[in-house]
Order: structure tokens, then sequence, then C-alpha cells
């Protein structure tokens, strides 16, 4: 248990997806582990967990996340190590 725990002030006109209850929060209510944001409106946090997974698509299928080998990884590495 911490001696201090500090709790983060919310601001108004910040948005945040609590991941935990999954809802929409003005100004941050729940730990930051368990929150998508801070978002511009009210309504890009409510999309938040379209906006992962938009997101996560577009990382999974970008060529530059994955090499056409684990050999080509591993070279890639090595040749940073000595580099």
């Amino acid at each position: 248990m911490a001696l201090f725990k500090k709790r983060t002030a919310g601001r108004p006109g910040e948005w945040f997806y609590c991941l935990e209850h999954k809802k929409v929060e003005e100004g941050p209510e729940c730990p930051a582990k368990d929150r998508f944001g801070p978002y511009a409106s009210r309504e890009e946090a409510r999309h938040a967990m379209d906006t992962a997974r938009e997101r996560n698509l577009q990382w999974e299928n970008d060529p530059r996340w994955h090499d056409a080998s684990a050999g080509a990884r591993g070279a890639d590495e090595d040749r940073r190590a000595d580099g």
C-alpha cells in the first residue's frame, strides 16, 4: 500500500476511455493502466476501441514492422550490435 496516493486531477475538455469500466470519462477518473486517452472530444473517446483496433490492424499489415523471415530479423539485429 502506498503511503502517498496522488489523485490525478481531471482537466475539463480531456476525455478518456476506461478499459475496466468500458465507459467514457471526462478527466482521468481511473488509473492510467486502465484507460486510453486523452482525447479531444467525448465522441473520439467513445470510439477508442475502434481506433485501437484499426491501428493494430495497420501495424500488423505494415511491412516495415515485419521482416520476411526470422533469419532476416536476426541479421538486422547483428548489424545493429556491430555498429
